[in-house]
Order: structure tokens, then sequence, then C-alpha cells
């Protein structure tokens, strides 16, 4: 656990802290809740960041769900409520509706001690009538989604001038989704004498962005390294230079990973691993410098939002990338530098961080490489697991065609410069279009155009349907960027 005060002194519970309830300054009330519902230990998270918070700081903080984050910010919150006062003073911003129901019923449950907390939810796909019904006979705390929030302020039925907490929870997802100019909006219109939690399970560079906006001197709280070695399982196979690219398909027919970063150390060999990769029919793209940027953001959206299964990338290239849910790193050459191939592989840990299983990290090296792994031994502390590449060969089934991506991107000309905003699209697929939330992924809205991603089954029924209705009251052009059978 690590606590990164910003411009702020470091307050007692951040390292070495108490873990019990008791340690915190919360009413005699709220502790005896605490009791009744079965909070008895603080969880990282919660002793982390819970003493920065209930002194008013500005809080960015990393967790992922099921940390105990929802009651960290809902304590926070509920400890500056006025209960007389009958005005909306403690905002959350959520991704989706779902995670906006699930905080609003926790803070709801954390907030008994006090009598007639009213928890307004506005989420999209929700007729507006009773939420404006709810808002009319006043509330204390809104929970919602930027799109359906933006809607209310724009409305006038939701005001701002006696809110004193602004939470953003599960930021990085909802950047990824497109909201970073609808949460600016939204911060714009709340006081600047504020408290504002940022709570998001990965630090991507649009979170720095974001809290230089609108945060005072936040400080920065982590419960987990972003490498977890011991989420990692790490195999080294021998390979002849002229074994290398085919080596890769090997792996990857053997394994089978959905999701895959393959780092090469020269454009080149990208280029050429690619070209082999695609061949034999695999999902996969390049990235390295001299790529434009509106084909940098293409590529990184498809495999972000896991419409392509292998992003085969140089170190440049893949530096400030934070793709979670990452299955697989191959490297594809053995990196000189030892403390980059730990980067490298580091990647790949953070898919425990969604409760899946450990990640896999690929290496292969050829003999004039040696020296270079063993650099890496030495930094690691431990030798290298070999297999040799012939239990790969012996155990594919050549009868298997490689594994398909999940998703598939479709590109929607218009975006921001259009005021199309991620509801915008969710709301004409899961609307008119008639598909369900479960078969929409990720939406990227960018100035001209927006990229969603769809389950690949439905993909060409999608583009039809987008292409023959309306998003935001207006026709649309669609197109379909991968390849589906």
């Amino acid at each position: 656990m690590a606590t990164t005060p910003s411009g702020a002194d470091q307050p007692p519970g951040s390292t070495g802290a108490a873990t019990d309830f008791d340690s915190l300054p919360l009413a005699p009330a709220v502790r005896a809740n605490l009791q009744r519902l079965g909070y008895l230990q603080m969880t990282p998270i919660q002793a982390a960041s819970l003493p920065h918070a209930l002194l008013g700081k500005d809080l960015i903080a990393q967790a992922m769900t099921g940390s105990g984050k929802t009651a960290a910010f809902a304590l926070a919150l509920l400890a500056n409520l006025n209960a007389r006062r009958f005005a909306v003073q403690a905002m959350v911003l959520c991704p989706t509706r779902e995670l906006a129901d699930q905080v609003s019923t926790e803070i709801r449950r954390l907030a008994r001690a006090e009598e007639n907390i009213k928890v307004v939810t506005l989420c999209g796909g929700i007729p507006l009538r009773g939420q404006l019904s709810s808002l009319e006979h006043g509330a204390h705390i809104v929970v919602g989604t930027p799109g359906r929030i933006m809607d209310h302020l724009d409305r006038g039925s939701l005001t701002l001038d006696a809110l004193n907490t602004l939470v953003l929870d599960e930021a990085d997802r909802m950047l990824d989704m497109g909201f970073f100019e609808d949460i600016v909006k939204v911060a714009a219109q709340c006081p600047k004498e504020r408290q504002t939690l940022l709570f998001s399970a990965t630090y991507p560079e649009q979170i720095g962005q974001l809290s230089a906006r609108f945060m005072r001197s936040p400080v920065r709280v982590t419960v987990q390294a972003q490498h977890a070695p011991g989420r990692i399982s790490q195999r080294w196979y021998e390979v002849a230079p002229d074994q290398r690219l085919h080596a890769v398909s090997l792996l990857l027919n053997h394994f089978r990973p959905t999701s895959t970063l393959a780092f090469c150390n020269t454009k080149q060999q990208c280029r050429d691993l690619v070209q082999v990769l695609q061949a034999q029919g695999f999902s996969a793209l390049a990235l390295f410098g001299e790529l434009e940027q509106r084909e940098r953001d293409q590529v990184l959206v498809q495999f972000a939002n896991r419409s392509c299964s292998v992003l085969v990338a140089t170190d440049v290239a893949a530096r400030g990338l934070d793709i979670a849910q990452l299955e697989a790193v191959i490297n594809v050459d053995v990196t000189p530098d030892p403390e980059i191939h730990i980067h490298r592989i580091g990647r790949t840990g953070r898919v425990g961080q969604q409760g899946g299983g450990e990640g896999l990290a690929l290496n292969l090296a050829s003999m004039d490489e040696m020296g270079s792994v063993g650099k890496i031994e030495q930094l690691q502390g431990r030798e290298s697991e070999w297999h040799p590449l012939s239990e790969l060969e012996a155990a594919g089934d050549k009868a298997q065609p490689p594994m398909q991506p999940p998703m598939a991107t479709l590109q929607i000309v218009g975006g921001r410069k259009e005021k199309i905003r991620a509801g915008d699209v969710l709301g004409a697929l899961t609307g008119e279009a008639g598909f369900s939330r479960d078969q929409v992924g990720k939406i990227n809205v960018n100035d001209f155009s927006t990229y969603v991603a769809v389950d690949r089954r439905i993909a060409r029924e999608a583009v039809h349907k987008l292409s023959t209705g309306r998003v935001k009251g207006k026709s649309v052009k669609v197109r379909l960027l991968d390849d589906v059978a």
C-alpha cells in the first residue's frame, strides 16, 4: 500500500494505520450502524483513503471493484452532509446504470444512522418524468451517469449550488466510454469550494488531466502494486532466429489468450509479425512510432475494446498504455534492459485485479540473447523457467482455428464536434435498434469519430440498424472496422 501526497501533509492512517472503524472520527450513530451492517475492520482502500477524505482533502484513490471503495467515499460524503438542509450536497458520477444502482443502495444502507437522507439515482434508459419528480421533492445525494446528469443540468432540474462533495467512481471506465468532456462540464458547474474524490482501478494519462483541471492538491493513494509477480506465470522458450515468428503462432494456438500484447524490439519486426499472424487468421494489429495519430487511436481503440486479439508493439509505441484484462504478454525479442522487461510483463499481472486467473508472460530467446536473460534473472532474483518449443507443437490441434476476439468495432462518422455523447450511442443501440446492454462494449467519442464495440455476432446487424436509424435524432454513417465472418 502506498500513499503519495501531492502538496499535502500525510495524515495518520495511510501506512501502518489502525484498521478499526473506531479509529476514525465518525459519529457514534454511524459507528453503531457500521457494526450492525458487519463493517468491523476497514479494507486496505478504506484504511488508506478515509483518514484523508475525512480531513476534507481531495483524493485520487486507485482501487478495484469489490475492494470496499464505495464505503470509503460514502462515509466521507455522509460526514459532510447536513440532513436538515434539503438540497443536493453530494454527487457521485458512475460509468453505468448498474454501478449507479449499486452505489445508491450502499449509500442508503450506510446513511441509516441519519434519518431521512434522500438519495436519487439519475441514469439514462429510465424515463425522465420520475427523475424530475424526485428532484422536485428534494434530494441530499445524487448518483448518476454523466450523460443523464448533463441532461438534468441543461434542463435546470438539477442545481448544485449547495454541493460540497463530488465523487468520480470508476473514473478510468468513464474515460474509456468517452465521458471526459462531460465530466469536465459537470465539474465546472459545481462550487469551487468543494471536496473531490476520484476512484479508479488504473491510472491512465487522462486521470492526471482530469485532476489538473478541477482538483486541489489531491492526495494519491494506491493499495496494490501495478506489478504483481505472484499473479504472473512466466515461461521461457529457446528459439533459433528463423523460428521466432512461427513460435508466436504456436504460443497463441497453445495458450489461446483472448487478449495479447506482443513486444518486438524493432518496427520492422512488428510489421513482419503482424503480416505472418494475419495470414494465419489471427486478429492482429501493429503499433509503432511512425503511425499517424488517427491510425494509432484506431488501433488502440480496437485492442482496448477487445475487437483485436493481438497488439504487436515496440516499447516506445506502447508507453503509457494501460489495457485492462490483458491475459498474456509475449516478448518476441528479449529487451537488453531488464527494467523494461519487468515493466512489459507487469502489464499482464493486472488481469488478477478483475478477479481472473494469473497473467501469462511468454518469452522467446535465442542463444545470442542469453546475456540479457541473465540480467533479467539477476533483477528478478530467480532463475528462468524454460520449456521446449516442441511441447507447443505436440499439443497443437491443427484443426482448431485461431481464436477470434469477442467484440467488433463500429466507426460512426461524427463525434464531440457534432455533440454526440457515449450515452446517445448506447441509447440508439439499446433503444430503437433493440440490442441489450450486454451486447455493447466500450464507446470512445473523439472529435470527429465515435467508436463503439459490439458483440461480434451482431456486428453487421448493428451497422445496418444504426445506418438506417438515428443517433441523437440524426442519420449517421457507420462502418465496420473489423473483418467479421
